[in-house]
């Protein structure tokens, strides 16, 4: 386990239509805030079953013959895989909660209607409507069309291409993003 470097985890949800641009914006942001020293985790609600492990794999395997969970490690990583006995739909706070606890920050990718802070991320090529009118969950918005914004609002734009920039507005606004569990009940 991490030691601890004192500061609270910080939260903050990246919301937006498929074809935004949010996994692009998350992949470019997630290496400006590890040059900053910084730990950064990623949630990322899946619509669709999915899976992360192969046939044929001793894992697979195993999830096959029936175990509940399969923990495999390396030298480089762990991986938990659970197999719900019913079809389960986990929140947003129950994934936090079962994430490290030496992490800095938390990148949310989707559940945009979950009550966490988010940055809207939206691209009017995309032919989707905006969300921060109806959501005051939404703390910013990222864009590479600010003149193209249907209604004018008082919330930070961000440059959805200059990933350096909105990770300094994080930081800059840090406070904003504190995430307390006792607030957010993982049960």
């Amino acid at each position: 386990m991490r030691v601890s470097r004192g500061n609270a985890l910080k939260v903050i949800g990246f919301a937006g239509y498929s074809g935004s641009g949010k996994t692009t914006l998350l992949e470019r942001l997630i290496p400006e805030l590890k040059q900053r020293g910084l730990r950064v985790s990623v949630v990322k609600h899946a619509h669709h079953n999915f899976d992360v492990d192969h046939p044929g794999k001793d894992s697979w395997r195993h999830r096959q013959a029936g175990a509940f969970e399969v923990v495999i490690a390396s030298d480089r990583r762990l991986a938990l895989m659970r197999e719900f006995e019913v079809p389960t739909q986990l929140n947003v706070h129950q994934m936090i909660a079962e994430l490290h606890d030496g992490v800095d920050w938390v990148l949310v990718e989707g559940f945009k209607f979950s009550d966490l802070h988010k940055i809207e991320v939206w691209r009017p090529s995309a032919g989707k409507p905006v969300q921060y009118p109806d959501d005051v969950f939404i703390t910013a918005i990222a864009t590479d069309a600010p003149q193209a914004l249907p209604e004018a609002t008082l919330r930070p734009v961000l440059d959805v291409n200059d990933p350096a920039a909105i990770a300094q507005w994080l930081l800059d606004n840090g406070h904003r993003f504190d995430y307390d569990p006792a607030l957010h009940p993982a049960d």
